[in-house]
């Protein structure tokens, strides 16, 4: 199929080059410009020195190491970290950098990237710490212009504005183009005649490489500025059968040229700098097909699928194509629709239209409960409006269905990490559910699943993907019960798709895709209205004058996804004669001897507690209280609960940490560790430990078993605010402006001697750091300030990913969604916003006429503590306050809530800790 087929090519490719390398090792948007053959020199001028041959890759936001062996890791250094470049030894003519004058180059860095280690695609591992790693270049000759090229680089990578970083690599890209014209020697015959050559790149998913573009009265060429991966693609315009222009960030600047009729993978998709050299090339190319090849339209496509002679997948391949959908082009990759509504049959029976989806709605109107919170919000929101917050095709929604086969791609988009094991595609069945249920999950297919290659669904590059909550590893996809194999799935779904329900109703789904009801009145009518930048012309780039705003925005468009250019304004006509393949007999099958990669009895018990989760948050507005004691004597700051929930730990603005059980109904113990308050609390793994931050400046580690502090980090400058737990590290925020990232066990027994922490990473921030939270896998960090902003920063890398301005004042609380894929933040000024974390867009908010000191929240549903010493409930979806419980006679200050969400304790400026339960 359309990717597999280009992946497969590509690595075509990759045997030319003889490399490990691949531009998917470069960031989003980087280039690369040139290579030299080098030696890395480990431990330089020791007795223990060793050389590492290998090829030295200048790009314009880092240098990368590829070494011959291919034991040895491949070496990522992103310039940005880099903070001496020059000739090793030498001190350098000014504050930071020194020209080299020898073959060998210095590198001193902060951060360090180590990837395909023995060729295995894996997350990247990152070393950080202060680094110097020497190159010789065989050519000493050259030294002198790499270091010169490195430093020119590396300014670029330094700016602090994105939009004047991007100015100045594309200043430099265009001084390299400028200086070089393509190699008339690479022609196939001397007697070529040449009409017309330009500046452009070839474009790939995720990547594109700078060139020249050179077409002949015989052959289109593209010649690769860096040479990657081989000197010169050649095209026989003999061979071209169809060409498309395309749009590509948005601007008229793409040409795809096929030599194929009926696939999707192109021969060589094509970016140009200016539109005219874009138009005239296809006006070369167009001419000379006229004489050789039919054109068609949709129209002729329409006419040709009505009378049978093109088949549903076929019909939907050309669309598609028609409507910009590239498979180089992961912001507009193929869509097409689900088909099937039944993955829990033993049989799939075509007979039944309940085993269909419906084609007449879009995938966020199927849900009638989901639609109704949605249109609810939509009616209440103002200018532009739109239904639906996320797209049903994106690039990372692509990655996530091909992540199997396409490993290095998914690495590429996100930072060289795959996604959380439970949010990979696992299960067809799992999938689909969270399409019809999920609050943010409105995506579509893509052609694979109609097509005849499985290894999208198998591991069978047995990829590392992570284990899941139950403790099974991702492996192959878990396909319904009516599927006795990968290749029984797809041939199957692809009888589906050529059934005679499908053939009556396709149709349908094309005028929401690719027709009349994709856009104005009739959009709003079929409940298919998406967000506004989705669309073609939904933003002028060109009207942007702001480049920081203008590259942000390109960013968040074509991460979002875009809808597919419009091809029809009439409705589509039904199909007229049916022509389709019957489906083969089905064998028996028995469901309960099904290949499963956890027993019965565990994959219940996760299901059990995902439905309890469910049940609990569907049933929050019946929230009880329980007990109540008073314990303290001044507000409630934190709350932490043992693991078999019988002792509560909390601390206090009166300086103490309380420990309360639950069983006895009486407060146990009572530890000061100075006279300040103590702002938060929790619970190390294991229950033996427990941590208190302060307003003394200092964290503080008190064992339970042994009655005493045990340890005290002393790590800030002003009073620490909050503090989080993952994985032997620990996040402190302060009103110091910093978070701090450690690492550390504390000491097993109590002793004398104080345990040391490392210091990982310091998070700086221009204020006061009120609050922090961690995401479900510990990768990402949020944090809110004194002055309303809300961060959210890469922990992998330490640095800020968005930063966005959201309330006016303090920010009392901010939490990613289960899934990540959101923040939800409360503030001094009664607001409650969400976030999309891809984007740092701000995606809604509302209000309430106190603040929301704390809360917890599902993705969907949040329960808050207010001001007013009430518990809220609130409807994300439907915008609205669902229910007020009365709680506290005071603001409620901290909450918890248990594992299956049955069991939840507040603790407010009234000095109580309230236990609530569910009543259902």
């Amino acid at each position: 199929m359309a990717f597999i087929r280009k992946k497969q090519q590509e690595q075509q490719l990759q045997l030319y080059s003889k490399e490990r390398f691949s531009l998917l090792l470069l960031n989003l948007e980087e280039y690369y410009f040139e290579q030299h053959t080098a030696s890395h020199i480990l431990h330089k001028g020791h007795h223990s020195e060793r050389r590492i041959r290998g090829s030295l890759k200048i790009c314009s936001k880092s240098v990368i190491f590829e070494p011959d062996t291919i034991s040895q890791p491949i070496i990522k250094i992103p310039l940005r970290d880099c903070i001496k470049i020059g000739k090793h030894g030498e001190n350098g003519a000014n504050r930071h950098f020194a020209k080299a004058k020898s073959g060998e180059i210095s590198l001193l860095f902060s951060q360090v990237y180590f990837i395909k280690e023995h060729n295995v695609v894996a997350p990247y591992k990152i070393e950080r710490g202060k680094m110097e790693y020497v190159f010789e270049l065989d050519v000493s000759g050259k030294v002198e212009d790499v270091v010169e090229t490195l430093l020119q680089l590396h300014r670029a990578s330094c700016l602090d504005k994105l939009g004047d970083q991007t100015a100045m690599i594309t200043a430099i890209l265009q001084s390299r183009l400028a200086r070089t014209s393509f190699d008339k020697n690479r022609f196939q015959n001397v007697s070529e005649k040449l009409h017309m050559e330009c500046k452009a790149e070839m474009v790939t998913p995720l990547v594109t490489n700078p060139g020249h573009v050179c077409i002949t009265d015989t052959n289109l060429y593209f010649q690769p500025l860096n040479g990657y991966p081989k000197p010169v693609v050649q095209i026989t315009l003999q061979d071209v059968r169809r060409i498309y222009k395309r749009r590509h960030g948005l601007m008229p600047l793409g040409l795809e040229v096929f030599c194929t009729e009926d696939d999707l993978c192109s021969d060589i998709y094509l970016k140009f700098y200016e539109p005219q050299d874009r138009d005239d090339l296809y006006f070369y190319i167009a001419t000379y097909l006229e004489h050789h090849v039919a054109e068609h339209t949709a129209e002729s496509y329409m006419l040709q699928w009505q009378r049978g002679h093109l088949s549903n997948y076929q019909y939907l391949l050309h669309l598609n194509n028609l409507a910009d959908r590239s498979c180089n082009d992961l912001s507009q990759y193929p869509v097409f629709p689900w088909i099937i509504n039944d993955y829990s049959s033993a049989e799939l029976d075509l007979s039944n239209p309940e085993t269909f989806r419906d084609l007449s709605k879009p995938v966020g109107a199927l849900n009638t409960e989901r639609l109704e919170r949605l249109l609810t919000r939509y009616q209440e929101m103002p200018e532009p409006k739109f239904m639906y917050g996320s797209h049903y095709s994106s690039p990372g929604y692509v990655l996530f269905y091909l992540v199997r086969i396409a490993p290095e791609y998914m690495l590429c988009l996100q930072n060289g990490r795959f996604d959380n094991a439970d949010r990979m595609f696992n299960s067809i069945a799992e999938t689909w559910k969270n399409c019809l249920d999920g609050a943010t999950d409105f995506k579509e297919l893509i052609p694979e699943f109609y097509g005849d290659d499985v290894s999208f669904l198998v591991n069978s590059l047995k990829l590392d993907l992570g284990k899941r909550q139950g403790g099974q590893m991702v492996d192959d996809v878990e396909l319904p019960p009516w599927a006795s194999s990968p290749e029984d799935f797809l041939q199957k779904s692809k009888g589906t798709l050529e059934s005679s329900y499908v053939s009556e109703h396709l149709h349908e789904w094309i005028d929401l895709i690719f027709g009349y009801k994709q856009k104005g009145s009739e959009a709003v009518g079929a409940h298919n209205v998406f967000h506004p930048l989705t669309y073609e012309g939904g933003v002028d780039l060109n009207s942007i004058e702001n480049p920081d705003e203008k590259v942000a925005m390109l960013t968040q468009i074509l991460e979002f996804g875009q809808t597919p250019k419009q091809l029809f304004v009439t409705p589509h006509p039904r199909r007229i004669t049916s022509k389709f393949k019957s489906l083969p007999q089905t064998s028996s099958y028995d469901a309960s001897v099904a290949c499963s990669p956890v027993s019965p009895g565990e994959e219940s018990f996760e299901d059990l507690t995902e439905e309890s989760k469910t049940m609990a948050w569907n049933n929050i507005t019946k929230l009880q209280l329980h007990e109540h004691y008073k314990i303290h004597k001044e507000a409630v700051t934190g709350i932490a609960v043992s693991r078999n929930g019988s002792s509560v730990f909390t601390t206090s603005q009166d300086s103490t940490l309380k420990m309360f059980s639950k069983e006895s109904k009486m407060l146990q113990r009572s530890i000061s560790f100075s006279n300040m308050a103590l702002s938060s609390c929790l619970l190390l793994p294991g229950d033996a430990t427990v941590i208190s931050s302060s307003w003394d400046n200092n964290v503080y580690f008190y064992s339970i078993a042994f009655g005493r502090r045990q340890d005290t980090l002393m790590g800030h400058d002003d009073a620490v605010s909050k503090i989080c737990w993952h994985d032997n590290r620990l996040y402190s925020a302060s009103w110091d402006s910093t978070v701090k990232v450690w690492s550390g066990v504390p000491a097993e027994m109590p002793s004398t001697k104080r345990h040391h922490f490392d210091l990982l990473a310091e998070l700086e921030h221009d204020v006061s750091v009120d609050t922090i939270s961690l995401n479900a896998a510990s990768t990402l960090l949020v944090s809110g300030t004194k002055e309303g902003t809300v961060n959210i920063w890469d922990l992998t890398t330490a640095t800020l990913l968005h930063q966005i301005p959201c309330h006016a004042g303090t920010v009392c609380d901010a939490a990613f969604s289960p899934d990540s894929r959101h923040v939800l933040s409360t503030g001094a000024d009664g607001c409650l916003n969400v976030i999309d974390v891809q984007t740092g867009t701000l995606i809604s908010s509302m209000t309430s006429d106190k603040p929301q000191r704390c809360f917890i929240w599902d993705g969907n549903s949040v329960l808050s503590g207010s001001q007013s010493g009430e518990l809220l409930v609130w409807d994300l979806l439907g915008a609205k306050i669902s229910e007020r419980i009365q709680g506290h006679a005071g603001a409620v200050t901290c909450i918890w809530m248990n594992e299956q969400c049955s069991s939840i304790i507040t603790g407010g400026e009234d000095r109580q800790i309230m236990f609530w339960k569910l009543q259902y």
